[in-house]
């Protein structure tokens, strides 16, 4: 979709022009005017005559000629009368700065505002927003003092007022922006229509985001895989997340912040912690090509400066490693006998332009490096702005194709070398930290680049089978399956699960003991008992018909003391999991933002306390649920560790996949966990099931 009115307007209206200096209408076209804007400014107002020395019109529709884009800044009450005249107008795209529409409860009349405007094929940006900045049109409209730095950077915004705060920062820090989008409450428009908007755009190179929630996560994932061009977003309000219900372990562990990185690893988005960082990493990825490999030279005449970097490249995901031999011997001819050639690469505080710019041309014309951070502290025997031309030169003779980021430390004269370099299109940051975190952006984005469209592709499964258990369940009213009822629905999509004989009373008890094989274990089944153990439900290695006996009895006792009015079907007699598995948890929830989401992580009763698991949105490949596994920080256990071999990844794969197919499929499935899993050298088998709808 192309929203040219937006970002090549040839015509502003400004519903709601204002006499009232200070006012917001009086702001939005004072904005136009001293941004200069180029094409027609028509003020709308019905007690005022011209407004700033324009023409002011009583309605939307007396405007002569066409109107791409209005600005309305009416109150809540009179705005839907507003966004119909604009309508009857052909206006093509409004944007609300109005507020008291959904922000304050007010739903209904926001509905109603995007109904009215659907009814003449007008879309809306908001409503509650700031306004629009448009650098290449030149055109402020909104109330914010002043158009952004220029540059090729996108930031749309949730927040309107953070957006206004950052349109001065732009400035001071020479932070080269496009647009500046504030969208409010998303009515209409949203993160995803601008995203694919702003992939036509040709003032565009980077797409920033600060993100409070998304109106519909799937689209949003979508638009952000079919992008071109790189995608930093910043998530806010990840401290708490309130709508996810916490019944199971899954339910309880996805928070907003791990479902949020997941997704956004999954579908190519760079994350940002910080305002600072996001920024940050936009600044690079607007400038610099992706980093298409992991060996980066840090180049410093600083030890400190680089032991800085070094720190920062291993907690920005970019750990350093040692040269080549060969090149090693390059970087010799640029030092002292007492410099270090190993990465980092010191060349000590003698390092003057010739040795920068011979350093970085050697490390860029080898093919082992794939990228660069070049540190310069300042000294009183080099010239900042020497150095930063020798840099430059080298970058150009190396191609220019293998990313750089640049970190001066010092005063003025660093300050304005790195604003020479920034103007020639080279990353330019202060603190180390923030160079190599830059440099991690563009690795991230390269390996999106590097990864294989690989299409998820759907196992033969029973759906038939699931469809008819589902249906009992929600014919009785239960939202909560029994484990029986799990296991049946995990077998019908291929996972294997540890062979169990549902037992109504202590006989057949016993012969499912006897049917089964000793050692056994003993679960209570209630849909009304959902954490069995806590409710001393649950007997393990049990060995004799005695045992099994005295148990059922316990168990049964223990249920009833626990919840007296508990609907207890019975007792699950299931074979003892053989030793030597390693116990994790399948997990999956529907979450409120991009819908079916599974989990992985070590399972048992500590899940809860480590929280070493991983996220990704269903479905998830095989390829992708392997990649997935391996991410939990304890994967080297999985890997074998202490003489114990390798856990069957490949089994895992295929089963985390089934399960991601199988929430989808059956998308009334609100939780779902697997805990423990036993995962074996060959082969895993699911001990404990548990499905909520």
């Amino acid at each position: 979709m192309k929203l040219e009115a937006i970002f090549n307007p040839r015509s502003i209206a400004v519903i709601g022009a204002s006499r009232k200096e200070g006012s917001i209408g009086f702001m939005v076209v004072k904005g136009l005017l001293d941004s200069q804007f180029q094409g027609e400014i028509f003020p709308v107002n019905p007690n005022a005559d011209e407004i700033l020395g324009l023409k002011c019109y009583k309605t939307a529709t007396e405007i002569p000629g066409e109107v791409d884009l209005a600005v309305l800044t009416v109150p809540a009450a009179v705005a839907l009368q507003a966004v119909e005249d604009a309508g009857k107008k052909g206006v093509k795209v409004v944007a609300v700065i109005t507020s008291g529409f959904g922000e304050v409860g007010r739903k209904d009349l926001e509905e109603e505002l995007v109904r009215i405007a659907n009814n003449y094929h007008m879309r809306v940006v908001g409503p509650n927003i700031v306004g629009i900045l448009n650098n290449p049109a030149k055109a402020n409209a909104s109330f914010g003092p002043y158009l952004p730095y220029p540059g090729p950077i996108a930031l749309v915004s949730q927040s309107g007022a953070l957006l206004i705060a950052l349109d001065g920062m732009t400035w001071i820090n020479k932070i080269g922006i496009s647009h500046m989008i504030s969208i409010g409450n998303m009515a209409d428009l949203d993160f995803a229509d601008f995203i694919d908007a702003l992939n036509e755009d040709p003032n565009t190179t980077c797409i920033s985001l600060y993100i409070e929630g998304v109106k519909d996560g799937r689209k949003f994932l979508e638009s952000a895989r079919r992008s071109r061009k790189p995608i930093v977003a910043l998530k806010a309000g990840v401290s708490q997340r309130g709508e996810l219900a916490t019944a199971s372990h899954t339910g309880s562990l996805a928070g907003s912040s791990k479902v949020y990185t997941a997704a956004f690893e999954q579908y190519g988005i760079v994350p940002a912690r910080s305002l600072d960082e996001l920024f940050i990493r936009s600044i690079a990825l607007s400038m610099m090509k992706p980093l298409m490999g992991d060996h980066v030279a840090v180049i410093t005449n600083g030890g400190g400066a680089g032991v800085l970097a070094t720190d920062a490249a291993e907690r920005h995901g970019i750990p350093l490693s040692d040269p080549p031999e060969d090149l090693k011997e390059l970087f010799r001819k640029w030092m002292p006998d007492f410099g270090s050639p190993r990465n980092p690469v010191d060349m000590t505080g003698m390092a003057d332009r010739p040795w920068y710019q011979g350093c970085l041309l050697d490390a860029l014309n080898h093919p082992w490096t794939d990228g660069a951070a070049i540190l310069y502290c300042e000294t009183s025997i080099t010239d900042p702005q020497n150095i930063a031309e020798g840099l430059y030169e080298s970058y150009i003779q190396a191609g220019a194709v293998k990313p750089i980021v640049v970190s001066f430390i010092g005063g003025e004269r660093c300050l304005k070398a790195g604003e020479w370099l920034k103007s020639k299109g080279i990353p330019t940051y202060f603190d180390p930290d923030d160079a190599l975190s830059a440099l991690s952006a563009l690795r991230q984005y390269g390996k999106c680049l590097e990864r294989k469209e690989v299409q998820f592709q759907p196992h033969s499964v029973n759906k038939e089978r699931v469809q008819e258990i589902l249906s009992k369940v929600k014919l009785e009213g239960r939202t909560a399956l029994m484990e029986y009822e799990a296991a049946e629905i995990f077998k019908a999509y291929g996972l294997s699960l540890a062979p169990s004989i549902l037992a109504r009373n202590e006989e057949e008890a016993l012969k499912a003991a006897e049917d089964l094989g000793y050692p056994v274990v003993l679960k209570i089944s209630s849909p009304d008992i959902l954490h069995k153990t806590e409710a001393k439900g649950v007997k393990v290695n049990l060995k004799t018909p005695d045992e099994v006996q005295g148990a059922f009895k316990e168990i049964i006792q223990n249920a009833r003391n626990y919840k007296a009015d508990a609907r207890i079907v019975g007792v699950l007699v299931q074979k003892m999991a053989a030793p030597g598995g390693t116990e994790v948890i399948f997990g999956a929830i529907r979450d409120p933002q991009f819908k079916q989401v599974v989990m992985f992580g070590l399972g048992g009763i500590f899940v809860e306390v480590l929280k070493d698991v991983t996220f990704r949105v269903a479905p998830v490949t095989v390829e992708e649920a392997k990649k997935m596994a391996l991410e939990i920080q304890a994967s080297s256990i999985l890997k074998g560790v202490r003489g114990q071999g390798p856990r069957d990844l490949d089994s895992l794969a295929d089963s985390l996949s089934r399960l991601s197919q199988l929430v989808v499929d059956f998308p009334e499935i609100k939780e779902l966990d697997a805990n423990p899993v036993m995962l074996y050298q060959s082969g895993l088998l699911v001990v404990d099931a548990r499905i909520l709808l």
